[in-house]
């Protein structure tokens, strides 16, 4: 069943187009991440979803019903942002009963136990008599949590909401995050710039960039088959290098560097995309590190190391275990995982 249907929407600012046409629909239960740079677009379509923009052109439907042009508080979805805007004056437990309150269908005893159940999910019912200042940021934005799923909503938006957390406490919402999802199986619009974020959490991925939609699909998909250069980029920050394909082998461009291609593809102009992860970097070339390079410079990361190194020119980044042999600057030699090679033709 789907849940959300939005057609040819955009949105112009000032005479700047900042949606330009975008076509989307999320099944019933489906977490949907829209992902891209800063500027991109996804916030604005979130907030076109929420009812807080209104689009220019275009549709939006929920659960089959048109909702384009009804206010935020007819459209029954709950959202959390980046600032959790918690009433200071308020407690846990009155914030969370805040929007209850506010839609007015629902005696005062049955509000107290729906914010009671929905903190109990966030595992914040036994701060719920708290102040938002005795609480941590964690702990705040457990409880915007709780406030947007409280009233049981269609569909559940959130606008960056782990953008203020310490990296460790943003690792823990993340599961924390999709435990609940997989508990209450809500249809949810996550937004984000951080794409291991995206990653983590998402059954879709939507990759949004200069306020079109540049690919999508699940997780995995769009880390192994990018359909472009930004693409290839932005998700998982792949190496590029412009190349010239025939049949099954790529040459890149300037050099006599053959590389053997995954996948089919046209002949012709177009970029090898080579992930940091599948390549192999050794001490000397060899069997399975053909390629002479020159490692320029090292960066360790804990649980891995990072190498830059120069392949005739070019700079490449090589991600390798950090108890595997280090490798120091000098000339090196360089190979990659079986299929690995991937190929994005000219557009």
């Amino acid at each position: 069943m789907t849940t959300l249907t939005i057609t040819a929407l955009t949105k112009d600012f000032k005479g700047t187009s900042v949606l330009k046409g975008i076509d989307l629909s999320m099944r019933s239960g489906e977490f949907v991440s829209l992902l891209g740079p800063s500027g991109c677009g996804k916030t604005t379509l979130l907030r076109c979803i929420a009812g807080l923009e209104s689009p220019t052109t275009g549709t939006i439907e929920i659960a089959g019903e048109d909702v384009t042009r009804l206010p935020p508080e007819r459209r029954h979805l709950g959202m959390m942002f980046q600032s959790y805007a918690l009433f200071p004056h308020m407690s846990v437990r009155e914030n969370v009963r805040f929007g209850l309150r506010m839609a007015g269908d629902r005696s005062r005893a049955e509000q107290r136990e729906l914010a009671g159940r929905a903190l109990e999910r966030v595992r914040m019912g036994h701060l719920a008599d708290r102040m938002p200042a005795q609480l941590s940021g964690g702990q705040q934005q457990r409880v915007a949590l709780a406030r947007a799923i409280a009233f049981e909503p269609r569909v559940l938006l959130l606008d960056e909401p782990l953008s203020n957390l310490d990296a460790r406490l943003r690792e823990d919402m993340q599961v924390e995050l999709k435990e609940l999802h997989h508990t209450l199986g809500l249809t949810t619009v996550f937004v984000t710039h951080d794409q291991e974020e995206a990653m983590s959490l998402s059954d879709r991925i939507v990759l949004m960039n200069a306020g079109v939609i540049e690919q999508e699909g699940d997780p995995s998909d769009l880390y192994s088959a990018p359909r472009t250069p930004f693409a290839a980029d932005f998700i998982g920050a792949a190496n590029l290098l412009p190349a010239t394909r025939a049949g099954a082998i790529a040459t890149v461009d300037g050099t006599s560097i053959r590389l053997p291609m995954t996948g089919a593809g046209p002949d012709g102009a177009g970029q090898v995309v080579l992930r940091q992860e599948d390549l192999r970097l050794a001490p000397t070339v060899g069997a399975d590190a053909p390629l002479d390079v020159e490692v320029v410079a090292r960066v360790y990361r804990g649980a891995d190391v990072v190498y830059i190194v120069s392949l005739a020119g070019t700079r490449l980044r090589v991600v390798r275990p950090r108890h595997e042999e280090q490798i120091d600057e000098g000339k090196a030699g360089l190979g990659w995982r079986e299929g690995a090679v991937q190929w994005i033709g000219a557009a």
